[in-house]
């Protein structure tokens, strides 16, 4: 079978010599759902939150000609802070989003420590600070507030668990159900616990 353009479908060849189709990269990742979530809040006038760029400092660029320039050597100009920033209902918002393949936890070392001290700030200032966490090998997405994350980090250092266990975040979390303008609809949360 082939499309218009020409090429073959892969699931269709696939199938005809006697394999399964390919499935692999079928759902979207976490920061994709976000950024359409956060694309939808803006086009409604609900929020306006962004994906904070993460500071580059370039050193060295290749032109093999103008339209084809090749970044060859860069560095980070400082630790970033969190994911995402913005505003909603007059609030300050801040978040970071963290995917996992693990089916038991989510581990700590996910997190830096110049993170969890920027989150403590401005939690410090009363925004709206939280995680949230898709555990991709059962695709479900939680919003974990910062202030139970804090309780665990700080636990691993006096002997504590170096993770979160899933049932623990399931417990002290809140599920995000995908759906399909706002996929991870983190404002209903903020909505019925925070505002």
């Amino acid at each position: 079978m082939h499309y218009p353009n020409g090429k073959k479908s892969s699931k269709f060849s696939a199938s005809l010599k006697g394999q399964k189709p390919v499935y692999s990269n079928r759902g979207m990742t976490l920061e994709q759902d976000i950024n359409i979530t956060n694309q939808y809040y803006q086009e409604q006038n609900m929020a306006v939150i962004h994906k904070k760029p993460t500071p580059v400092q370039i050193v060295h660029v290749d032109y093999p000609k103008r339209s084809a320039a090749v970044i060859k050597e860069a560095y980070f100009k400082q630790p970033s802070t969190t994911d995402y920033n913005g505003i909603y209902q007059g609030r300050y918002i801040d978040f970071e989003a963290k995917e996992t393949k693990s089916k038991h936890s989510f581990p700590l070392s996910n997190i830096h420590t110049h993170q969890i001290e920027h989150m403590r700030q401005v939690s410090h200032h009363e925004a709206i600070c939280f995680l949230i966490i898709r555990f991709s090998s059962y695709q479900e997405t939680f919003f974990y507030p910062v202030e139970r994350l804090f309780t665990h980090w700080d636990q691993q250092f006096d002997g504590g668990r170096k993770s979160i266990r899933y049932e623990t975040i399931q417990k002290e979390g809140y599920i995000i159900p995908i759906q399909y303008h706002a996929r991870v609809n983190y404002l209903d949360i903020i909505d019925k616990y925070y505002i």
